[in-house]
C-alpha cells in the first residue's frame, strides 16, 4: 500500500522590540546574565497588571500582511491555562478564536514547482521563561519569560520534508525582510514544531498526527519529519495504530521519541486574558502599517532580473537577504556606464560572498562601502588596474573600508600599459625561459600561459595582460 504525508507546522518567532509583551523589561536578553531582565510583571507576580506592546501588535499585522493574511477589525487575548515550572503564573497569554491575522499563504518551490502553501493564523502571545538543565538539575532563567512571540500555524499542505524546508526557509527570510525577527534557529529566536500523520494515497480523511517538537534547525526539522514519517508508515503497515502524542527529536540518535501524551485545545481551558483590553485594528492603523512593508524577496528577485537584466540565479543569490540586496543596488546606481549590473554581480556573487565566508561576517557588518566596489570595478573596467591587481585591492577594501583609489595610489598598483616597458620584460622572460620558448616554437603553445605569468611576476601582476599576450606573440615569432 502506498502512503502519503500529512503536514502542518507551528512556527514560534520572537519578535525584535526594545522592551516585553506586558512590562517595560529590555527585550535585549540575548547575552543577558541569568534573570537580569525581569520585574514583577514578567514573574508573574500576584496584583501585576500587564500593558501590551504595541510595537509587537504593529508586527504580527505587518508579518500578516506580508503573509497575504486577512487583518480582521476585531482581536484580543486569552489565557491559555497549563503548569510547568517554566510559567510562572500557570498560564500564558496568548490568543485563541480571535486572533490579530488570518487565512493567509506563502508560495514556495519545490523541485522547480510552486506550491501554495496556507497559513491559518499569525497571532500574538508571550514567551515562556527557559530551563537549564545541568545533570540532575533543572534551572529557570526568567530573561525570555514575556519576550513578544508570533505563532506563525499553517494548515496541514505540506506532503514532504521539502516542502517544509522551503517553507520554512521561506518564512524566515521574510522576517528578515520584514526586519520583525532573527529567524535565528540556533539561537531560539525561530522554533519549530510540526504535526506529522500518514494515510493512503487516495483516502480523504487524515490520520492521527503526531507532533514533534526539539526542531532547533532546518537540517533537524528535514531529517525529523523524514524520520517519522518513515515510522508512522511501519506501524499502519505492521497492522498497529498511531497513538496522538506529542514526540521529540533526538539530534544523537537521529530518531524521535515519545514526550507526552498530546493536550487538546479544551485542556487549556481557553478563556478572555481580564487584564487586557480587546484590540480593534481600524483602516487607519491598517494603512499605516501597510506602509512599512518592503518589497520581498520574490519581488525584488524579479525585479533585479527584468530592471538589471542580471541572471536569475545570481538575483536569487543577491536577494537572500535584504543587506546584501540593498548593497548590490547601491553599487549598481553608483557604478559608471562601462560596469554592468552583471559585473557586479559577478563581483558580490564570487569576490565578496568569498570574503564574507572567511570572515564570518554578514555583509551589513563589513567596512567596504558599495560605492567603493562599484569605483574599484570603473578602474578596472577603465584600465586603471588589471583583474588580478583588483582582487588584491578589494581584500584590503574588506578590511580596511578605504576607498580603491587610495589604496591603489599608496601602493603603486596603476596597471603597466606602456608598450616599451612591457616589451623589456617580455624580451627578457623569453632570455630567461629557453626550454618553453623552445617548446611554443615546436608547437606547444599551451606554454604561452606560462611565460605570461613569467611578465606578470615580474611586473608584480600590474601589466596590461592583453598586451602582454600581444607582445608575446610578436616576440617569439620572431624568433621562430
Amino acid at each position: 500500500m502506498e502512503f502519503e504525508a500529512i503536514i502542518g507546522v507551528e512556527v514560534h518567532a520572537q519578535i525584535l522590540t526594545k522592551s516585553k509583551m506586558f512590562c517595560r523589561c529590555s527585550a535585549d536578553v540575548a547575552h543577558a546574565a541569568p534573570n537580569t531582565h525581569t520585574c514583577p510583571i514578567c514573574l508573574g507576580m500576584p496584583g501585576t497588571l500587564p500593558v501590551i506592546n504595541q510595537a509587537a501588535v504593529e508586527a504580527t499585522v505587518l508579518t500578516g500582511m506580508a503573509l497575504n493574511c486577512t487583518i480582521p477589525s476585531f482581536s484580543k487575548f486569552d489565557r491559555k491555562n497549563y503548569h510547568y515550572p517554566d510559567l510562572p503564573k500557570g498560564y500564558q497569554v496568548s490568543q485563541y478564536d480571535y486572533p490579530l491575522t488570518k487565512d493567509g499563504y506563502l508560495d514556495v518551490q519545490v523541485n522547480g514547482e510552486t506550491r501554495r502553501l496556507r497559513i491559518r493564523r499569525v497571532h500574538l502571545e508571550e514567551d515562556t521563561a527557559r530551563l537549564v538543565h545541568e545533570g540532575d538539575t533543572s534551572l529557570i532563567d526568567f530573561n525570555r519569560s514575556s519576550l513578544p512571540l508570533m505563532e506563525i500555524v499553517s494548515e496541514a499542505d505540506m506532503r514532504s520534508a521539502e516542502d517544509t524546508y522551503a517553507y520554512l526557509v521561506k518564512l524566515r527570510q521574510i522576517l528578515r525582510y520584514l526586519g520583525v525577527s532573527t529567524g535565528n534557529m540556533e539561537e531560539g529566536a525561530m522554533r519549530c514544531e510540526a504535526n506529522i500523520s500518514v494515510r493512503p494515497v487516495g483516502m480523504e480523511e487524515y490520520g492521527t498526527k503526531v507532533e514533534v517538537k526539539n526542531l532547533n534547525s532546518f537540517r533537524s526539522v528535514r531529517l525529523a519529519i523524514a524520520y517519522e514519517i518513515e515510522r508512522q508508515i511501519g506501524v499502519l503497515e505492521e497492522g498497529g495504530e498511531i497513538q496522538q502524542v506529542t514526540m521529540g527529536w533526538d539530534e544523537a540518535g537521529l530518531r524521535t521519541v515519545f514526550q507526552r501524551s498530546k493536550e487538546f485545545a479544551e485542556d487549556y481551558r481557553y478563556f478572555p486574558e481580564p487584564d487586557l483590553p480587546p484590540l480593534e485594528i481600524d483602516q487607519a492603523l491598517r494603512e499605516s502599517i501597510a506602509a512599512r512593508l518592503p518589497e520581498l524577496p520574490d519581488a525584488k528577485r524579479e525585479r533585479c532580473v527584468m530592471v538589471y537584466g542580471i541572471r536569475s540565479e545570481d538575483a536569487r543569490l543577491l536577494c537572500e537577504d535584504r543587506a546584501t540586496a540593498g548593497f548590490f543596488e547601491r553599487a549598481v546606481e553608483a557604478a559608471s556606464e562601462r560596469v554592468s549590473a552583471q559585473t557586479v554581480a559577478n563581483w558580490i556573487v564570487g569576490e565578496v560572498f568569498r570574503l564574507l565566508g572567511e570572515s564570518g561576517q554578514g555583509i551589513d557588518q563589513i567596512k567596504m562601502q558599495p560605492e567603493d566596489l562599484a569605483a574599484l570595478l570603473d578602474m578596472l573596467a577603465g584600465g586603471t588596474i588589471n583583474a588580478t591587481v583588483a582582487k588584491e585591492v578589494l581584500e584590503e577594501m574588506f578590511t580596511s573600508g578605504q576607498a580603491p583609489d587610495v589604496i591603489v595610489e599608496r601602493r603603486g598598483l596603476r596597471q603597466i600599459n606602456d608598450q616599451e616597458a612591457l616589451s623589456a620584460a617580455v624580451r627578457t622572460a623569453l632570455d630567461d625561459n629557453p626550454g618553453p620558448v623552445a617548446q611554443y616554437l615546436a608547437g606547444k603553445e599551451q606554454v604561452l600561459g606560462f611565460l605570461i605569468g613569467q611578465v606578470m611576476r615580474a611586473t608584480r601582476g600590474q601589466a596590461n595582460v592583453q598586451i602582454v599576450t600581444e607582445l608575446l606573440r610578436a616576440e617569439l615569432e620572431k624568433r621562430r
